[in-house]
């Protein structure tokens, strides 16, 4: 849905730092995504490269920062953040970010199942590296970021998927590399230079690599009993679960709310209990 993706993160994000700029807030971090890059080939790219984002969620993170560049003035200062593909655990872990998802798959089938050939690029980075960035932009001094722009990562962990897969295999015992009968190409690849937001934010110091992630996810999927139904299902998978809500009834084609969203909440599978 092109349409719904534009209207939340485009114009509702750019209303939102209008509303903000009126208000007096003089400093907007807008959480932006390397997704802009696109297909971006081979080539190491920076903050300086020209983005070519190639899906809808690309476009409208794109567009959001172009219109919240032209808000900046002495008294409001968008700072970009482009942070890299996130992973890492949470009580409402998502499924589909790459490490989680060959992680999960490993612990619970055995198969560290890659659903492209692997050879794509893609930059990966923690959660919590992801929030100790953004503290950092809020608490840098304001020449340093008044509409600037800033990848959000280290620049080692770039990694091939295949790449990634490995790590995974070689961390979850008895578990082998796959690849799905349609496994093909993917356009989206990027190689991104994270250098800028250690030069300039210093106090932004992550602490994570995807193998130490790895361990992480393989730990908490075995201390939570990970089960391939609960994160296969409509639970944890973003797109299943607004399917289920569309055949329900409960929300219409633009993801509006049709009926109370708490008669809506979903029980908590018996192996993730605990964690939530």
């Amino acid at each position: 849905m092109p349409e719904t993706t534009f209207e939340i993160n485009h114009a509702a994000t750019v209303r939102l730092a209008q509303i903000a700029k009126a208000g007096g807030v003089r400093r907007f971090v807008f959480s932006s995504s390397c997704s802009v890059y696109g297909a971006a080939g081979q080539e190491w790219i920076d903050e300086q490269s020209e983005p070519n984002p190639i899906t809808p969620y690309g476009v409208s993170k794109w567009k959001a920062e172009l219109d919240l560049r032209q808000l900046a003035d002495a008294r409001f200062s968008p700072v970009f953040l482009r942070s890299a593909t996130a992973y890492g655990f949470s009580p409402r872990i998502r499924f589909d970010l790459v490490l989680n998802n060959l992680t999960a798959h490993a612990f619970t089938s055995g198969k560290v199942l890659l659903k492209s050939d692997g050879m794509s690029w893609r930059p990966i980075v923690h959660i919590e590296d992801i929030g100790r960035a953004f503290v950092a932009a809020l608490e840098a001094p304001v020449e340093d970021v008044h509409n600037e722009v800033f990848n959000v990562g280290i620049t080692t962990e770039n990694y091939r998927i295949r790449e990634i897969a490995e790590i995974v295999e070689a961390t979850v015992t008895g578990s082998r590399i796959e690849f799905a009968a349609d496994a093909g190409p993917d356009k989206r690849t990027y190689r991104v230079d994270c250098s800028k937001i250690a030069r300039l934010l210093p106090k932004f110091r992550p602490q994570w690599t995807a193998r130490r992630g790895a361990r992480e996810l393989y730990r908490r999927y075995s201390e939570y009993g990970l089960l391939l139904e609960d994160f296969e299902g409509a639970r944890y998978q973003r797109l299943a679960y607004l399917q289920s809500l569309m055949a329900r009834g409960a929300i219409d084609g633009n993801l509006r709310w049709i009926l109370p969203i708490t008669s809506l909440e979903p029980r908590a599978p018996r192996s993730l209990k605990s964690a939530c």
